[in-house]
């Protein structure tokens, strides 16, 4: 894994949640917050859980203090938890952008409620992690989206470098 990748991975990741974002903000702020039986709840929940989850995992690369989690709640619309997530965006976008080679071989150690100790991984471990957590979330807040009648769309890694490498 070199620093290239990783920048090319959150740059996928960020671009399809953007395109994800295009189709929330069609939905009433009722269809946003409506509770679902199915993994965290409400498309809100989903998109503060995320960039709740990108900025702790940001922290922890950047090897300050991981905030606390975000609760939904006080989040009360499309357009606040969009705005919050805009500066989350710019903040791992602006990391990975000027990382290099060398620094994702770092080690991070840090708790892990499961563990009595606490663990490693190395920062290129956490980016892509990132990226993967931010697809699986992103499949989930598609097929809701799908449920409420919103558009939807493909957000395959090998579709957008198709479309970005050509």
């Amino acid at each position: 894994m070199n620093a290239d990748s990783i920048r090319t991975l959150h740059t996928y990741n960020y671009a399809q949640h953007r395109r994800l974002w295009e189709s929330i903000l069609m939905l009433s702020e009722a269809q946003f917050t409506q509770e679902f039986d199915y993994s965290i709840g409400s498309i809100r929940n989903h998109m503060v859980h995320v960039m709740s989850v990108d900025e702790r995992w940001l922290a922890r690369v950047q090897d300050v203090p991981a905030p606390d989690r975000l609760d939904p709640a006080p989040f009360d619309s499309r357009r606040a938890v969009f705005e919050y997530w805009v500066g989350v965006e710019r903040r791992v976008l602006d990391c990975v952008a000027h990382l290099d080679d060398a620094q994702l071989l770092r080690e991070v150690t840090y708790p892990v409620s499961r563990f009595p100790e606490p663990v490693t991984n190395t920062v290129w471990q956490i980016l892509v992690h990132m990226v993967n957590h931010g697809t699986d979330h992103r499949a989930q807040v598609l097929a809701l989206l799908h449920r409420l009648g919103a558009p939807t769309f493909e957000h395959d890694l090998i579709i957008y470098l198709w479309d970005h490498d050509a």
